[in-house]
């Protein structure tokens, strides 16, 4: 965390978090490795969200900090034989902490780290490699961002840094949108066939009432007309139905096979022709 952290110098150490957890962790981290007290101040910028900072000043203090943990002035790198010897897990939980960040996955899978500098930046995503997580970077504004896309890269990151918790919830997520993507699809595509359904109904009912304005119904074979009846009935009426409500039922097919002959006749009624049934 302190690697990661805003300001790494000889003069002035600064740690800033927007997370109230991670900034008392910090805290409680810092007391418990050097015993000694550190202040944090709270700020609130323009967009509302508080900021966490610890200010680290004291020339004797730091030189602990840097005596421990092998820092070097000017040059933040990570410590292979730190992470080495340590919890890759936690090295690595500690980063995000000090710099991570996740989206709500019921908007998009996205995990970043916002590294200072590029040397560290680069050292997470060959640190993410060896997990088997491939990552991304970009600068932006400043900050060298690693960034993490699709939710089975986001769950492998955050099981490895001990959020299993999290790793279940956004799974949870997951289920979830592709359930609800899967019944807007299936929701869709009703509708789709009920709009190609009333369409056709509409166009046979135009084609009847053709038939029965200019040479009537009864000029019609029965079997026709009987359908034809039907369908100026029941405009809702699905082909299978119809096909069910005839005198001699018929299938789907055979009632859709007698509508588009009447679909013949009304064409060639409407072009002038003349028929025979």
């Amino acid at each position: 965390m302190l690697l990661f952290s805003k300001l790494l110098t000889r003069e002035h150490i600064c740690f800033q978090s927007e997370s109230s957890i991670s900034a008392e962790l910090f805290g409680t981290l810092f007391r418990s490795v050097f015993h000694s007290e550190i202040h944090c101040r709270e700020s609130v910028r323009r967009s509302g969200i508080t900021l966490y900072t610890y200010d680290i000043t004291d020339p004797e203090l730091i030189g602990r900090i840097f005596r421990k943990y092998g820092f070097s002035e000017g040059a933040r790198e990570m410590d292979q034989e730190l992470i080495s010897t340590s919890s890759l897990g936690v090295y690595t939980a500690g980063i995000f902490l000090a710099c991570g960040s996740v989206n709500d996955p019921s908007k998009e899978y996205h995990m970043e780290f916002s590294a200072p500098t590029d040397e560290l930046a680069s050292g997470l995503s060959l640190l993410l490699g060896d997990i088997g997580v491939s990552a991304g970077r970009v600068v932006r504004r400043g900050q060298f961002i690693v960034y993490i896309k699709g939710s089975e890269s986001i769950e492998d990151t955050l099981t490895f840094i001990g959020a299993q918790q999290c790793t279940l919830e956004l799974m949870n997520v997951k289920i979830y949108k592709d359930v609800r993507n899967k019944a807007n699809r299936i929701a869709n595509c009703d509708a789709a066939n009920i709009d190609k359904v009333l369409k056709a109904a509409l166009k046979q009912r135009e084609d009847i009432r053709l038939i029965a304005g200019t040479i009537g119904l009864d000029s019609l074979s029965e079997e026709l007309r009987e359908v034809a009846e039907l369908r100026l009935e029941n405009s809702d009426m699905s082909l299978q139905e119809i096909g069910e409500s005839l005198s001699a039922p018929i299938s789907r097919s055979g009632v859709n096979h007698r509508f588009r002959k009447l679909a013949k006749i009304a064409d060639e009624l409407r072009h002038g022709g003349k028929q025979d049934e």
